[in-house]
């Protein structure tokens, strides 16, 4: 965000400094037209007359904002910050004639020339009241622009606090999530250690490499599809080992969507649904089908069982880890993403993750 800040402030300034030289090439164009019209003399005077004010304001404009700079932060309060402008305008008064005159009288006199004009007082006048108006002008367009300029920043920083907002909403929910499914597997371990010791240590062993794939994910909220579905083939494992005798699973899977960006242990949820709510309420074979595949700009995971009822009775804790899921994938994508349960016939339940088509970035 600060390299965000830093190059709007250098794009403000460049347009300022085109519109400030544009501004005084119109004046001089002005001038010269004006000087043609009404004159035969060389066409340098109304040049230097012009370029003489551009180097003058320029000047007095410079030490003005540097001076008045540190009260940028009153922009939000007008009438503090019109005050500390207001006393520059006696500077305007009393240096812009010395300054602007007294380069034209010492151009013209080194080319020979007298430069002449209305008496002093006259000239004073007459320049101090265009100088008002200019001042009057810069003053009104300064307040504008920094007005802008604190509206962008406050966007900035409400968006900066809304990301860190979402990043704290996101790194609870996918720590939610991995105690629940540590708190499963074990008890699926547990359930077995009695029954058959040996398999019991072989789902330890599948249970440590899925929490080796969780731990490499790390603190990110979306990984390739790769690391997902590793994560998901080692929790298919454990569970296998369990009920190999009555599961099947497989994977209808697009290899080429392997770098798409899907929200991490976010199948597995599913997966997890179907053993919970099927495969353990059931003695007949379950066949599970994990499918991957695209659809235009969505993709398209799903997990399929054909033995599941939308009308099985639920739980302890049932739907917490889909609940969270949901909420996961409203803080990523919002409308974009979706979690739907469809009851299929004359048995079975698919759950659909709908997400927005995004490729991990190359990290060549």
């Amino acid at each position: 965000m600060a390299a965000v800040d830093l190059t709007l402030q250098r794009r403000l300034r460049l347009a300022l400094a085109i519109a400030w030289l544009l501004f005084w090439g119109l004046m001089m164009g002005t001038a010269v037209q004006d000087y043609r019209r009404n004159d035969a003399g060389p066409l340098w005077h109304p040049l230097l007359w012009e370029g003489s004010s551009l180097c003058t304001v320029t000047l007095l404009l410079l030490l003005q904002r540097r001076a008045t700079r540190r009260h940028d932060h009153l922009v939000t309060q007008p009438r503090r910050w019109f005050l500390r402008q207001a006393p520059w305008l006696l500077l305007y008064w009393i240096a812009f004639v010395p300054i602007a005159f007294g380069i034209r009288h010492g151009v013209y006199a080194l080319a020979g020339d007298v430069y002449r004009h209305t008496p002093w007082p006259t000239t004073f006048f007459y320049e101090d009241v265009k100088i008002t108006v200019f001042f009057a002008m810069f003053v009104l367009i300064t307040f504008g622009i920094l007005s802008w300029q604190a509206m962008q920043e406050e966007r900035l920083r409400a968006e900066r606090m809304a990301a860190q907002l979402r990043t704290a909403q996101l790194q609870q929910l996918t720590q939610q999530m991995q105690p629940h499914f540590l708190f499963n597997a074990l008890n699926t371990i547990s359930a077995t250690m009695y029954e058959d010791v040996p398999r019991a240590d072989a789902l330890l062993l599948r249970l440590a490499d899925v929490l080796r794939a969780t731990l490499a994910a790390g603190q990110q909220q979306q990984v390739p599809l790769a690391a997902e579905l590793r994560l998901l083939r080692g929790y298919a494992a454990l569970m296998g080992e369990r009920f190999s005798d009555r599961v099947t699973i497989a994977w209808q899977v697009d290899d080429s969507l392997a770098p798409c960006l899907v929200p991490v242990m976010g199948m597995q949820p599913l997966l997890e649904n179907v053993f919970r709510h099927t495969v353990e309420r059931t003695l007949a074979p379950v066949h599970i089908v994990v499918g991957v595949q695209r659809s235009g700009q969505a993709l398209l995971l799903t997990v399929e069982d054909d033995a599941g009822s939308l009308a099985a009775p639920a739980g302890p804790g049932a739907g917490i880890a889909l609940a969270n899921l949901r909420a996961r994938l409203a803080a990523l994508h919002g409308e974009d993403a979706s979690l739907t349960l469809s009851q299929r016939a004359p048995a079975g339940v698919c759950a659909t993750l709908l997400l927005p088509y995004r490729e991990a970035p190359c990290a060549c």
